[in-house]
Formats: structure tokens, sequence, C-alpha cells
């Protein structure tokens, strides 16, 4: 009689889930990945679809066609309400209960404005195509109507764009808005010059990339600052109105506001009553399961997992990606060790040829640094197809300072009459 292959569910299809299923794939074990999007992203090049840089198919895959030779891999495209462990069933929206013997979560983060949700509709966060071509819709509106607005305040409002959190996101995001808005449209737009724009990088803390050496933070400022990009440190933002931002002490007036300050883990945590940090990520084992929960495992931005110096690990892709792999080995019975995160170094680009690498004892800044991220982040970049299409939208991109995405979709900006005459206090 024929042994009864185990049932592995997968929930989340980022960067964790998706390793996890690769590893599964071919093996003795049934596997379904779930996820409430029907493909996976390439979350750090986001930014490069926010600014028009890219396009979304450049970076992201159907979950199906990446699993297509995979016949042990199943993908449900729904929403997880719920886990009973007991009866070792998750919940879903639409199909109901599924069963599993093995669940890993890999189910990610979303935005966090710190108990201040109404501030969403003014500054939205980046996490998905949809946050993407939304920024990317206000940004270059705002750039078309300044174009033809008389008005000179009405005009410096539009043309002013505030970024909110001086992490790699938030980092990336200015200079690419500072590019875009200064370098790239001076040859389209008649009336817009590279002087009209300004970009504000507003951060809380005493510098921007705090997870970085003090040394890559200090070049990774300069190198705003020779984009155009004004940065505030030590100046929290307290208020986020319909064009205004309040930050310290000063009053921004700004159409297009980005929020790049902070995460918050998915209900995961809430689903198994599980102990959790103040970002929602569930405490787990340094084998990756979740405590009480023999065959639960929790990877990614769903997870606090220590590092060697005992800070949790930081929410980024090569993290999830390793422990994802390391817990399909442990369901596959490869190893049983605790994991250990294996740095390869953290990287952030600042605009065009400049990027900050940490390599540990070695720190690396300017094009050599931007080469490197570039080559990085194509490599592990999904597919042949999205490879060769971002090698050469970044080629192009870089001697013609044009954008080959800039296509406004989505619904029209409200009209002049709605939004004219919000006068600074």
């Amino acid at each position: 009689m024929n042994e009864r292959v185990p049932k592995v569910v997968i929930v989340g299809a980022g960067f964790g889930g998706l390793a996890a299923a690769k590893r599964l794939a071919g093996k003795a074990v049934d596997v379904t990945l779930v996820d409430r999007r029907n493909h996976h992203l390439f979350q750090p090049l986001l930014y490069q679809v926010a600014t028009a840089a890219l396009s979304p198919a450049d970076i992201a895959a159907p979950i199906r066609s990446i699993f297509a030779d995979a016949p042990n891999v199943r993908v449900l495209l729904d929403e997880v309400t719920g886990i009973d462990a007991g009866s070792h069933q998750i919940l879903l929206d639409r199909t109901g209960p599924l069963d599993f013997d093995w669940l890993i979560l890999s189910t990610g983060a979303r935005h966090s404005y710190f108990g201040h949700d109404h501030w969403a509709k003014h500054a939205p966060g980046l996490k998905s195509i949809e946050d993407a071509l939304e920024i990317r819709r206000r940004v270059l509106m705002a750039l078309e109507l300044a174009e033809t607005e008389s008005n000179v305040w009405r005009r410096r409002q539009l043309l002013t764009f505030v970024v909110i959190g001086g992490g790699p996101t938030g980092v990336e995001m200015a200079g690419a808005i500072a590019e875009l808005a200064r370098r790239s449209v001076s040859r389209d737009f008649r009336s817009i010059t590279p002087r009209c724009s300004r970009v504000v990088l507003v951060e809380a803390g005493d510098r921007v990339l705090p997870g970085f050496p003090p040394q890559l933070s200090a070049a990774a400022e300069q190198a705003l600052r020779d984009l155009g990009v004004e940065i505030l440190v030590n100046t929290p933002v307290s208020e986020i109105e319909d064009d205004l931002v309040i930050a310290g002490q000063e009053r921004i007036a700004a159409d297009t506001v980005v929020w790049a300050a902070g995460v918050q883990a998915s209900p995961a945590a809430r689903w198994l009553g599980a102990e959790h940090d103040k970002q929602g990520r569930i405490f787990v084992e340094r084998d990756l399961r979740v405590p009480h929960h023999e065959r639960i495992f929790a990877i990614g931005d769903t997870a606090n997992v220590p590092g060697m110096d005992g800070k949790a690990l930081p929410a980024i892709a090569p993290v999830a990606k390793q422990q994802g792999r390391c817990v399909a080995d442990q369901i596959l019975g490869r190893c049983s060790t605790p994991f250990t995160y294996r740095s390869f170094g953290n990287l952030a680009t600042i605009g065009r040829s400049k990027a900050v690498i940490d390599w540990g004892r070695h720190q690396q800044s300017g094009f050599i640094a931007w080469l490197i991220w570039s080559f990085a982040h194509i490599w592990f970049l999904i597919g042949f197809r999205s490879r060769i299409a971002v090698g050469v939208n970044w080629l192009w991109n870089y001697l013609t300072y044009q954008r080959s995405a800039r296509l406004i979709t989505g619904e029209a900006v409200k009209s002049k009459s709605e939004s004219i005459s919000r006068q600074a206090a």
C-alpha cells in the first residue's frame, strides 16, 4: 500500500514562499501555493514602475507559469481568512477549508501609518503594482498640469514631491523622482525646467539609510543632494492632508506624497494567537517554526528572526529566500539545524550611476556599486524575458535619460477649480 504523500500548503508567493515552492517542486510532496494575486512581484524594482522607468510586466511573472513544469505544485488564487491549527486547516475566502500536513506562512507585510490610517489616501505606499501605478499617475499628472498652470503658487505645489521615510525604498524613490522631474522630462516639456521641481525626503531619524554604516549613509545623502533632493532628518511627520505635509516645523504644500516610512506584518500572528513584535511579526524558533506548532513555519516579513547580533533580520529578499529554502529542506528531512542567514551584502541605489553596498567589513559606493546593484537585480529577476527587458530599458534610460513607461492610467486628478486655493499658513 502506497504511503500518503504529505500535503504542504504555502501561503504567499513572495520571495520566501516562492523559494520554498521551488525547492519542493518535483519532490514527493503535494504542494498548494495560495496567493491573493496571480503573479510574483519583484518588489525591489517596484519603485522603477512608480517612476516610469519600467512597466509592470518587466518585474512580475504569473505564478502558474513559474510552476507549469512542476505537476506536484498547485496554485490557488484566494485569500486566507484564518487558521484552524488543531484541525490542520487553513480557511480560505472562496474555496473554504484546506487541509495541510505542513504549513509555511510567507504572507508578507503591508503599509503602516502608525495609527494614522487616514493618511493612506493622501500618501500611498509602495507594496503592489497597483500602488506603483497610482504613484506613477500622480507624478506624471502633476507634471502635465504644471506645464499649463499659470498660478505661481499652484504650480509650485504641483512640482513639489515629498517622500516620507529614509530607508532604501524612500531613498531610491526620492532619487528616481528627482531624475524624472529634473532631467528626464526637461526635453519633453516646454515650461518645466530642471529648476522648477522640488523633491523632499523626510526622515524622523538622524540619517537616511539607518540600516547601513554611517559612512554609506553620508554617501547616499550627498548623492541625493547632487540630484537636487532636499533632505530633512530628525523631522517626524505630524500630519498629512490633501496637498499638505506638516513635517517638524515646516508646512510643505505638495500634490504628490509617497509613504515609505513603515510596514506592518500580515494578520498571521492573530490567526494563530502567536506572540509577535510591534510590527506584527511572529517570534519563531531558531528553526523558523511557530512556537507550540510543530508543523507550521513563518518566514520572511511574517517572522521575527534574530541574527547573529541579536537584532531581528531585515525584511529583505535574500533573507526570505534563504528561509524558504531552509524550511523546505526541513520538510524534506534534509536538515534539522537552526536557520543561519548568510549575508551577501546590503544594497541601495540613489538614482543614476550611484549606489551604496554594505559588505560588512567592506563598503562600496559610487558608479561601481551601481553596476553591481544593476547586475544583481537583473540576475535575480524571474524569467529570461524579464532580464532582457529590464537590461535593455536601463541601457536606453542611461543613454537617453528617457523613461519608456510614461503612461498615465486610472482616474484623472481633481480639476483645477477643486484643488486651487489652499494657501500655506
